[in-house]
């Protein structure tokens, strides 16, 4: 049985500490209270990274350009009702300060806490990634 495949793109911002930016789902969106890289869905016609530059710059309120985005890896994760594609970017370098600007929490973390985390299932994998970069 097919099921719909959703094309979604995710940045690790790292700051000058090493540490990544997490954000949690707020209440009345799927899977609220989760953890997760920020980024959203890749909309008709659009690049991976122009989707983080875009997202990026709405929820949290930086710019990043595109010769900042870095491919480290993807996710690719079955849930019950679509399949999940992400690939998950990198990020040292944007402007203007981080700010939850869609009412999330959020949380600078050591890769090494990152699994202290509850994440979404697509999420998981993508960590150790992050702890052998770092």
């Amino acid at each position: 049985m097919s099921a719909k495949v959703v094309l979604v793109a995710a940045c690790a911002l790292i700051d000058a500490d090493g540490r990544i930016l997490i954000a949690q789902r707020p209440a009345g969106k799927p899977m609220a209270g989760l953890w997760e890289f920020p980024g959203g869905k890749i909309e008709d016609g659009e690049r991976p990274e122009q989707t983080l530059i875009r997202e990026l710059k709405e929820e949290l309120g930086i710019a990043v350009s595109e010769d900042c985005l870095a491919p480290l890896t993807f996710a690719s994760h079955r849930y019950p009702d679509f399949h999940l594609l992400m690939p998950l970017y990198v990020c040292r370098r944007w402007q203007g300060i981080v700010t939850a600007r869609e009412r999330q929490q959020l949380a600078w973390v050591k890769p090494s806490r990152l699994q202290e985390y509850q994440m979404p299932p697509a999420d998981v994998p993508l960590v150790s990634h992050l702890m052998a970069l770092l």
